[in-house]
């Protein structure tokens, strides 16, 4: 049988994307998934576009949360609910393409591989693509990390035991604290370099606020994982290089 995969998506007033992104889900070739949608105290419709899958669909789960606790908060909640041998997170704006699961779940499970991601596209508001394919290496490791967040979170495919008990804190870059802890365990993560995700730039969001981006990254390197100022400021200079030159492509 198919191993199955808790795929965890997160929802804030996302009323205008969620359901391009379900149904990216539901047209994925590979069928063994269970979907765990977390509204966050949503204040537009979003929940109401969620029930009228949820109610059509077995595998699609809705928890609606009583207070707004933000994104780690909604994704610690989908960890604890996630019955999978693999755990995708899917973010309520993304887009998978509909091969994204059965090529990663199939690579892994050929070799026997702790978690995978892949190279991925931007796409924006409307939905129009607006970059080129956005490469990822073939394998990274915590240093590599350090150095450049190369997962995005909608790319990403995870054994359920290799993130065991770590959760996600509530900070600035999250995801990227959330895989540095568990790279630290230590092991690889290993890119597959074909397009199967499309990643949405939205207005406002942290990913478009280059400062914020910024401040995060210095904090992290040097309150989160404890760095030096030299090594820090050595893994920050690399980190700006590294998003300059992908805004390039």
């Amino acid at each position: 049988m198919e191993p199955l995969v808790t795929i965890i998506t997160p929802c804030y007033n996302s009323a205008d994307f969620v359901a391009l992104t379900i149904n990216s889900v539901l047209e994925q070739s590979y069928t063994n998934w269970e979907l765990i949608v977390i509204d966050d105290k949503s204040k537009d419709n979003t929940t109401a576009v969620i029930e009228t899958y949820a109610q059509q669909h077995n595998n699609i789960k809705l928890i609606k949360l009583e207070q707004n606790g933000g994104v780690a908060n909604a994704r610690n909640v989908g960890l604890a609910e996630a019955k999978g041998k693999y755990i995708a997170f899917l973010d309520s704006d993304d887009i998978w393409l509909k091969d994204k699961l059965a090529k990663q779940v199939a690579y892994m499970e050929e070799k026997n591989l702790p978690m995978t991601f892949c190279a991925y596209q931007r796409i924006d508001e409307a939905g129009t693509v607006i970059s080129g394919k956005i490469e990822v290496p073939n394998s990274v490791n915590y240093k590599k990390l350090l150095s450049h967040n190369v997962i995005i979170f909608s790319t990403s495919l995870t054994l359920k035991s290799a993130i065991g008990d770590i959760r996600f804190k509530k900070a600035g870059h999250e995801d990227w604290i959330f895989w540095l802890d568990i790279f630290k365990k230590p092991f690889n993560g290993y890119g597959i370099n074909e397009v199967l995700v499309e990643y949405r730039i939205r207005k406002g969001s942290v990913s478009s606020n280059k400062l914020k981006v910024i401040g995060f990254t210095w904090k992290i390197l040097r309150e989160s994982e404890k760095l030096g100022f030299f090594e820090s400021a050595y893994h920050f200079a690399k980190y700006a290089f590294s998003t300059v030159w992908k805004r390039l492509k």
